[in-house]
């Protein structure tokens, strides 16, 4: 029996510069972190039986007699695809599951594509490093399952820890941050995450922010400019460990994700926004492409529990973590 796991990530500056398109005359930035919450990924050699595969998350299971037999149907793909890509014909049993609530905007099933990855090549004893498997897992979700996106979620769950990434094209160089330990105490302790309880399709909303910039649209193009400097500007504010200055960003980052298209706020978002600046929030933005799923905010100095209760009261739910600086780890 192999087991892995892998972190999701929150996305603090840069998100949707990652993604190749957006990265091609100009490069992009991202600064993310690794946080605890995690998706498993179990794999067992059997001796016959061909390939069967619990999603136990959705509740589907999936029999194959063989690795020809797996066809994408919108059931398990994504284990399909990890399988296929590795080219596993064995007889083997596979089990997934995620902590992360649905349509979260924390990369979540990047994260499952690196922790198939993890299990899979251990269990064929295929050594890979970090960023192979990273991009192993960048592609199987691109090219085999045509899912629009970047690369910052697989590189930030396989490699852990808070990092700085640059991406040309398709490219990436990916630095880890070494915070001030005081600094990145500070920032764990004022960093509050909650889910809207509300899922969203980021494919949806990639889909319109990609047919904007390619039409040219100033607010589209100017916002991925913007995006970009931003990020770069977050790396230096958390290197001094200014975290006043990324607060700021932050917020900075959010409007321009906005400024993106329509789609990636709506009512309930700018509602919690509202209810957390009246609370101490001294920064925030959605996680992800937006359009739901969680929202990340910086608190004032030690307000974090006043943050914490106006945003339950407002009914979402706040989600516990710590960063996490390990990334994939296989057992």
């Amino acid at each position: 029996m192999v087991r892995a796991r892998a972190p999701v990530r929150i996305d603090f500056a840069g998100g949707w510069t990652d993604v190749a398109l957006f990265a091609r005359e100009t490069p992009g930035a991202v600064v993310n972190a690794a946080i605890s919450i995690y998706s498993y990924a179990s794999a067992r050699k059997e001796a016959q039986g061909g390939i069967r595969i619990l999603a136990a998350d959705f509740d589907v299971y999936v029999e194959a007699s063989d690795i020809r037999r797996l066809e994408y149907d919108g059931n398990a793909d994504l284990a399909k695809a990890a399988i296929r890509h590795l080219k596993v014909d064995e007889s083997f049993f596979i089990t997934t599951r995620s902590d992360a609530p649905p349509g979260s905007g924390l990369g979540t099933s990047a994260a499952m594509g690196v922790a198939l990855i993890g299990a899979l090549a251990r269990l064929v004893g295929r050594p890979l490093l970090g960023h192979e498997i990273a991009e192993m897992a960048s592609e199987i979700e691109r090219a085999e399952l045509h899912i629009l996106g970047g690369k910052q979620d697989q590189y930030a769950s396989a490699l852990g820890g808070v990092q700085f990434m640059e991406f040309d094209g398709e490219g990436v160089r990916a630095a880890p941050l070494r915070l001030d330990p005081a600094t990145e105490f500070a920032l764990q302790k004022h960093l509050v995450l909650c889910y809207t309880e509300q899922s969203r399709l980021s494919g949806d909303i990639h889909q319109r922010v990609t047919d904007a910039f390619r039409r040219g649209e100033p607010g589209t193009t100017g916002a991925i400019a913007d995006l970009k400097r931003i990020a770069r500007e977050m790396k230096d504010a958390l290197l001094l460990g200014d975290l006043d200055a990324f607060a700021r960003l932050m917020s900075a980052n959010w409007e321009n994700q906005k400024r993106l298209h329509p789609s990636v706020t709506n009512a309930r978002i700018e509602e919690l926004f509202a209810i957390a600046a009246r609370a101490g929030a001294a920064g925030g933005k959605a996680c992800g492409a937006g359009g739901g799923g969680c929202l990340v905010f910086i608190a004032q100095p030690d307000r974090e529990h006043v943050l914490r209760q106006a945003l339950k009261d407002a009914g979402a739910r706040v989600i516990d973590f710590v960063l996490d600086h390990h990334g994939l780890q296989v057992a």
